[in-house]
């Protein structure tokens, strides 16, 4: 079957642009369009594209990659595989706040466990997820290279160290979310 045979074919229902997505919104698509034409459809632009376009957009939605994919003129799996490879790369939306809460074994001895808890209380979401008003997202890693201030929390690339569930609390405040709400 030739490729040209292939376009015939339905999409995959991940690959179906969901309501919102910026495939969808003419402004948007015109602003991947613009990343796509600034970086030329060169060998090796396809990381770059990705960077800018989840840069703008934030995230890389499988619609997205695809029409990336299609723009560049280069197999989906090649543009899927940069994304999922690449811990950077996103195909959820995240929300206006990204809160990681380390739980390496500094971090984890010191009570990493119980400031995860309480974050995934107050946003009621778990690790992983965003809030439904996408104002924070809630992602946990393995280490976060200040073990001597375990357990910690980096709020929008903010390190707070010491963490315990008063500042826990007080931090949820300050990326605005109330967190007397419970």
């Amino acid at each position: 079957m030739r490729s040209k045979d292939l376009r015939s074919i339905p999409l995959a229902p991940a690959l179906v642009p969901v309501q919102d997505d910026p495939v969808l919104v003419d402004e948007q698509r015109a602003r991947i369009d613009a990343i796509i034409d600034d970086y030329g459809k060169r060998p090796g632009s396809t990381m770059l594209i990705l960077n800018q376009v989840q840069a703008e957009m934030g995230h890389l939605s499988k619609p997205m990659q695809n029409y990336i994919a299609e723009k560049l003129n280069v197999p989906l799996k090649d543009v899927y595989g940069v994304v999922t490879f690449y811990s950077f790369f996103t195909m959820k939306p995240r929300g206006k706040h990204v809160v990681r809460v380390c739980m390496g074994t500094a971090c984890h001895v010191r009570g990493a466990a119980k400031i995860l808890d309480r974050f995934t209380e107050k946003l009621e979401i778990k690790a992983g997820e965003t809030t439904p008003d996408r104002q924070i997202t809630l992602e946990t890693v393995n280490c976060l290279g200040a073990c001597a201030l375990g357990p910690v929390v980096v709020a929008d690339n903010a390190y707070s160290g010491q963490m315990d569930i008063a500042k826990t609390d007080r931090l949820l405040k300050n990326l605005g979310h109330a967190a007397e709400k419970k």
